[in-house]
């Protein structure tokens, strides 16, 4: 549509596509508004307070009648609206004539976890409230799972409840719905379709939640259809179809990467909502301190009496607190306890294996991965025959850590990880 002057006169109803819930308001000034502003947020709950009760469409208005409520120009309603378009709250449709007229849809906030997934609010998001805002939303919207294995499901059927009435009426009701967020292609799909040979691509490959996608993809991190194409052609699995996940986290490595964002990432230390609670002053309690205090890079150049890690070194760190998204000081935990098993060095495959069972047990601070590192371990000992037991364990290990004395070695490789806290 061209560019239309919006006038005062011009006539708008509002089409109600959705329920909206209290939950659904806090949502919207918690998530949307850093990004379309106080004034999107107040058009949009004008809007739908102009549907006067559970009406589905309203009265026929004009825009004074919004300049006169939000008490600003209609230049800055329109850029609030347009900002509600392009989140998809609203779907605005028009009709030119000597009134031009307007039909406001309204459509739901996402969920919380669908906003978090969601490839381009959620980094939009991340960078209008920065990284321990975000964090700190991130934890208090997490999906709580409950562990129902024990248990049996002994909920009734609805034909086991209620018996059916074939005489009741039948009414139509408005469901729950949100609006898709569209964006424009980003990339030559004929040219990055006409690259990749068949034998290797399905031809359902590119389907139109895929396209979708892989648009949203390359508008946030500003991807050309050449770069593109090459991410594509490394996320195909073996049935030719394109890995989803893969395709999101080659994108953001990329895009980190040429930004220089990815260094930031393995060089950041535990944060503060994350840390052991603080009040411990036995030497287990001055390990977790240090453990949660250091950045892995830096934790690991301790352990090297100085020197820089290595590029494979770092490429590992990178796999772990990105790929992973393992909390630093896990991190610093699992390299200690891998360097300290594995002869002083850092195997990727020996580390892939420890960090994809320590992801799954959801381990978050030190003193947990502490905990559990020293439980398997134990459980790995009893297996094993005493030839096979090795004493290589770490400092922090079967020990009563508030009255130990310490062996030389010991006491250099504790000299080294409080190297930085002197």
């Amino acid at each position: 549509m061209e560019n239309v002057t919006l006038l005062p006169a011009d006539r708008y109803v509002i089409f109600n596509k959705t329920i909206l819930t209290d939950f659904d308001k806090k949502v919207l000034i918690t998530f949307y508004e850093p990004i379309i502003g106080h004034l999107g947020v107040s058009l949009y709950l004008t809007l739908w307070n102009d549907l006067e009760g559970i009406n589905q469409i309203s009265r026929e208005l004009n825009h004074h009648h919004l300049m006169s409520i939000l008490k600003c120009p209609l230049n800055a309603i329109k850029e609030a609206r347009e900002a509600l378009e392009a989140v998809g709250l609203i779907k605005t449709y028009f009709k030119s004539g000597d009134i031009n007229n307007y039909i406001y849809e309204l459509y739901s906030p996402l969920s919380p976890t669908e906003f978090l997934n969601h490839p381009i609010l959620n980094v939009v998001l991340y960078d209008n409230i920065g990284d321990s805002e975000y964090e700190y939303l991130k934890k208090l919207y997490q999906k709580l799972k409950i562990d129902t294995k024990d248990y049996t499901d002994v909920s009734k059927k609805i034909d086991e409840v209620y018996v059916s009435q074939s005489d009741i009426p039948v009414f139509e009701s408005i469901e729950r719905s949100v609006n898709d967020i569209s964006c424009n292609d980003q990339v030559d799909f004929d040219l990055i379709i006409s690259s990749i040979p068949k034998g290797i691509i399905n031809e359902r490959a590119f389907n139109k939640k895929t396209k979708e996608l892989i648009n949203q993809l390359a508008f946030i991190y500003k991807i050309d259809s050449l770069k593109m194409m090459e991410l594509i052609r490394s996320v195909l699995n073996e049935y030719g179809m394109i890995d989803k996940t893969a395709l999101r986290q080659a994108s953001r490595k990329m895009y980190q990467f040429n930004n220089g964002a990815l260094p930031t990432l393995i060089y950041r230390s535990q944060p503060e909502y994350l840390k052991t609670p603080v009040g411990d002053n036995s030497m287990r309690g001055k390990i977790i301190r240090a453990f949660e205090s250091i950045n892995p890079v830096d934790f690991l150049r301790n352990k090297y009496r100085g020197v820089k890690p290595t590029t494979a070194d770092i490429k590992i760190i990178e796999m772990l607190v990105i790929d992973l998204e393992m909390p630093p000081a896990v991190v610093n935990v699992l390299l200690d306890y891998v360097l300290r098993k594995n002869n002083n060095r850092l195997s990727r495959a020996y580390i892939e294996t420890i960090a994809g069972q320590w992801k799954r047990a959801g381990l978050k601070n030190a003193s947990e991965a502490m905990d559990f590192a020293e439980k398997e371990n134990n459980k790995l000992t009893k297996k094993l025959s005493n030839k096979e037991h090795t004493s290589n364990e770490p400092v922090w290990f079967n020990k009563d850590n508030q009255k130990q004395e310490l062996t030389v070695e010991e006491q250099q490789e504790m000299e080294n990880l409080f190297k930085e806290f002197k």
